[in-house]
């Protein structure tokens, strides 16, 4: 994938990513995992290079990759309301769950 076209999946300006990228910085624990998704691998392998997690953990964080690519715009919006609105979601949530 090239820079472009991940600047664009992740929702970064393609100049920060030519940055990041030049500078060798990690991303945070958030831009990672939007990176990660992007790319089909796992964070500890966008962060170290290295995968040596278990079958588990490799198995779990797939799935957790996928429910953030399934939710991320709702994720992301969440992100932008004020605590109280989101504690009332939550409370909306457990409500339609039962």
């Amino acid at each position: 994938m090239n820079r472009k076209t991940l600047s664009r999946e992740v929702g970064f300006s393609l100049g920060n990513v030519g940055k990041g990228i030049k500078l060798g910085s990690s991303p945070s624990a958030d831009t990672a995992v939007k990176i990660a998704s992007v790319l089909g691998v796992s964070v500890e392998y966008l962060v170290t290079g290295e995968n040596k997690s278990s079958n588990k953990n490799i198995a779990d964080e797939q799935t957790q990759l996928k429910l953030y690519r399934k939710y991320h715009e709702l994720i992301a919006k969440c992100e932008r309301l004020p605590e109280e609105q989101v504690k009332f979601l939550v409370q909306i949530a457990e409500r339609l769950e039962k």
